[in-house]
């Protein structure tokens, strides 16, 4: 990847550096929003760890300390990373893991589809667009290793893992399928 990447990428191929400029302003916005949200429910969850347990082992997850560390660590790091830019596409990964298992607490209890958009499902969605925008002129992506972006098979590779280590842990450590088309019984 060379220094001017994000100028190779669909979002600004051809455009005027105003253009360019414009697309580095909303990549920043973006980056802000998304990783502040995610860094302040990572410290939370961090500054009162016994009651991110208490959660996890009330809401029936098994090994709920490693589940409430798994949780706590992505939303911080990757919140950090993401609001720094830096190493935006692992950053944008570790959220769309954590996310996506938010999602399925906030809608497991009925159809899946019932109420699909909420906080986590759209903030996943804009860590996903983070993976195929990149982090933008104004990171230290940029700064400190000369790219912004990734290849498409990288940023395609790790919107797969992410959404697949969300299920497969919610799956191992909460011991049901997330995606059910019916309301669960009980």
């Amino acid at each position: 990847m060379t220094a001017n990447s994000l100028e190779k990428t669909s979002l600004s191929s051809g455009a005027t550096p105003s253009a360019r400029s414009m697309a580095d302003t909303g990549l920043l916005i973006l980056r802000l929003a998304l990783g502040a949200t995610m860094l302040q429910a990572g410290l939370i969850k961090a500054a009162d760890f016994g009651t991110t347990v208490g959660f996890m082992e009330s809401g029936g997850w098994s090994l709920p300390t490693f589940a409430a560390l798994m949780v706590t660590t992505a939303e911080t790091l990757g919140g950090l990373g993401l609001l720094l830019g830096f190493m935006t596409p692992l950053a944008a990964c570790a959220v769309i893991g954590a996310m996506v298992d938010a999602w399925a607490v906030n809608v497991s209890t009925d159809v899946v589809w019932a109420m699909p958009f909420n906080v986590p499902f759209l903030v996943a969605f804009g860590a996903a667009t983070l993976l195929f925008t990149g982090s933008g002129r104004w990171s230290v992506d940029h700064r400190v290793f000369g790219r912004s972006t990734v290849p498409r098979p990288i940023a395609v590779g790790l919107l797969v893992a992410g959404v697949a280590v969300a299920i497969l842990t919610w799956m191992v450590l909460y011991g049901v399928n997330p995606i059910h088309f019916s309301a669960p019984q009980g």
